[in-house]
């Protein structure tokens, strides 16, 4: 269990500076990975697919959950 990965979770209301701070925490920290969360909202201006989300439609995120992706 020593070696155990840990989960760090990073939350706030918008605007707070979640971003900021995990792209510098994945700078700093080597080995650090971020997961991308999947979501069905429109990308906003400056989103980029798989980097800060998996845009899906509703249909594809339904797929998905039926086939235990998530």
């Amino acid at each position: 269990m020593a070696n155990s990965p840990k989960v760090f979770v990073i939350t706030g209301p918008s605007g707070v500076g979640k971003g900021t701070l995990i792209r510098g925490l994945l700078e700093r920290l080597p080995g650090l990975e971020l997961s991308v969360s999947a979501t069905t909202r429109d990308p906003r201006p400056g989103e980029e697919e798989g980097v800060d989300y998996h845009f899906l439609t509703p249909e594809q995120f339904e797929a998905r959950v039926q086939a235990g992706d998530f």
